[in-house]
């Protein structure tokens, strides 16, 4: 087994909707009002906590922004608000398989590159098969931050309100994430990219 294939299967899908579910607790949201803020029901919210439905790269998205939690903190547990993620040696060390992956609706793959929690920064690698989408419903969405990204291999489309945008390996693109933008792979092979995206107020 690869390191990738342990670090998946160390965060399956009933992980992911764990951990979603003690943010929602730790931030005090109730099942209802967590709902009402994505626009969803509570009975979606539910399965997705209990691993029984698998949220979209948007539906994370909006999630962890409505919490006011980093994208980060859905892979560690131990990625607190505000942490530096600096030891006492001044420096953060994790080696191949220790950090986690976690599997999005569509097979789209999200791995935290960063070794430790970094203050304002969510640093992290997006796996698109080909004709997945960050969401099934062609919905834009709006989040947190300011977004940075480059394909290292395959193309991805990036869909805004006027205009689409396709990168390919070696491209670059950075937008403001409140501009309403959707994430596709329309390509015939994986698309692999890395992303960085910079928090103002988290």
């Amino acid at each position: 087994m690869t390191a990738k294939e342990q670090a998946l299967e160390a965060l399956e899908t009933d992980h992911l909707g764990g951990r979603l579910r003690a943010l929602r607790l730790e931030r005090g949201f109730s099942l209802r009002e967590l709902a009402d803020r994505l626009g969803i029901s509570v009975s979606a919210v539910s399965q997705i906590e209990r691993g029984k439905l698998q949220p979209s790269v948007n539906r994370l998205l909006a999630i962890v922004s409505a919490l006011g939690v980093p994208l980060a903190r859905v892979f560690d547990e131990s990625a607190r608000d505000g942490a530096s993620g600096a030891s006492a040696t001044g420096y953060v060390l994790a080696r191949a398989g220790e950090i986690g992956t976690v599997e999005l609706e569509d097979g789209v793959l999200y791995r935290r590159l960063s070794p430790g929690p970094t203050r304002g920064v969510d640093f992290f690698e997006s796996t698109y098969p080909p004709g997945s989408h960050a969401d099934s419903e062609n919905a834009l969405i709006t989040h947190t931050g300011y977004e940075v990204g480059t394909v290292e291999l395959g193309e991805l489309t990036i869909r805004f309100e006027h205009e689409e945008v396709v990168l390919g390996p070696g491209d670059s693109i950075t937008y403001p994430c409140d501009v309403p933008h959707r994430i596709s792979n329309q390509g015939e092979q994986v698309s692999i990219a890395t992303w960085l995206i910079v928090h103002d107020a988290l």
